[in-house]
């Protein structure tokens, strides 16, 4: 059958409009599927690339920052760097490929292996990165919340936490490159997606070695993250919220309005800090759920509903988390903001101005002032 670029005719599948060399490891399961219409790929690649561009930017500022400022290189704040290493990683590591792969038409130009190496490249960094997400919320909890009465985030603890996020993403993520290329020892299995120009986990096969993966991952890198990132933010408002009801009743026995100077009265300390866990939350919630949704549904349910144009969606969800990342955890930090303005000023970035300037140099969210001050950065 001739194929027409910009006609696709619905008995065109993906199988024939895949080239030879990555049909062998395309899941049999997309063959039958009509192949995409050619200006999807160009609008992934232009998406990846612009993507790509914010995210690389937004990441390079924080790190540029954390090299150029010591008051920032706190133990808490190392978690943060490490974020941002994770998201500049993603960018080194996976966009280049796959913006080439989409802008030359779509199917994956680099081989089979490459394939699963590009696969676990992704796994490992989204693996750390969401540890690391994990910590950072877990270590908000414990200064916010349990106050002088907590632990305190040490950099030989935080170094050790970082370690663990590593060797714990990268044992997970090498499993099923192993099982790609046919090790015994591996467990679960990476596979092309069905855009033809990226490589993830094989959400489709039913092996119990790849059911099993699957369930595993989900439960380890998505249900107990979400659950403890959730929590740690619930009683994060909740101590906000009995902090400031503490402040207005300390007023009334004071006989004054508030504790609070005019500017910080104009939004409570409470709609702040809810605001900050709802987008933290919900933000890692829209990263990540199309991902499990799909590989659950393919391997322990019925994937009858997942087209190819659906699928990829759960990979353009994750790798957007990159670009948002270092505005929600860095770039959103008063200290932050005034090197950001002082490095870049063409941005217009708007520094408030604080009386105890001292407070700016302390850790994201990790302030061991009062609870309505540490609640600013969480």
């Amino acid at each position: 059958m001739a194929y027409d670029p910009w006609t696709i005719p619905d008995s065109f599948t993906l199988y024939q409009f895949a080239p030879e060399d990555i049909r062998s490891f395309l899941h049999p399961y997309w063959h039958g599927h009509k192949a995409p219409h050619p200006v999807w790929f160009y609008f992934l690649g232009f998406y990846f690339l612009v993507l790509g561009i914010i995210a690389t930017f937004g990441n390079y500022c924080v790190l540029r920052i954390f090299s150029s400022s010591p008051a920032l290189r706190t133990p808490s704040n190392m978690l943060v760097l490490n974020l941002a290493m994770c998201d500049m990683g993603l960018m080194i590591a996976l966009f280049p490929e796959l913006i080439y792969n989409f802008f030359t038409g779509g199917p994956w130009r680099f081989g089979e292996t490459a394939c699963y190496i590009h696969s676990f490249l992704g796994a490992l960094l989204g693996y750390c990165q969401i540890t690391t997400l994990t910590m950072i919320s877990w270590d908000r909890y414990n200064v916010i919340v349990k106050g002088m009465a907590g632990t305190p985030l040490t950099f030989q603890k935080s170094i050790i936490m970082i370690l663990f996020a590593w060797i714990w993403s990268f044992v997970f993520s090498l499993m099923p490159l192993l099982g790609s290329l046919g090790s015994p020892l591996g467990w679960g299995l990476y596979a092309m997606d069905p855009m033809l120009g990226t490589c993830s986990f094989d959400g489709l096969t039913t092996s119990t070695m790849n059911k099993s993966y699957i369930m595993t991952a989900c439960c380890l890198f998505y249900f107990f993250p979400i659950t403890v990132i959730a929590g740690c933010y619930y009683f994060i408002v909740q101590a906000v919220f009995k902090h400031e009801d503490e402040m207005r009743q300390q007023a009334k026995k004071m006989n004054v309005t508030s504790l609070r100077s005019g500017e910080q009265n104009s939004v409570s300390a409470e709609i702040r800090i809810a605001k900050v866990a709802i987008i933290n939350v919900s933000l890692w919630i829209t990263a990540w759920t199309p991902f499990a949704v799909f590989c659950l549904m393919g391997t322990w349910g019925n994937p009858s509903g997942i087209s190819p144009l659906l699928s990829e969606l759960q990979v353009l969800l994750a790798k957007t988390s990159c670009a948002y990342n270092p505005i929600i955890y860095c770039l959103s930090h008063p200290k932050f903001r005034e090197l950001i303005k002082e490095y870049h000023p063409w941005m217009c970035i708007v520094v408030e101005k604080k009386g105890d300037k001292g407070r700016d140099n302390q850790s994201i969210g990790s302030s061991k002032s009062e609870i309505s001050e540490k609640s600013e950065s969480a």
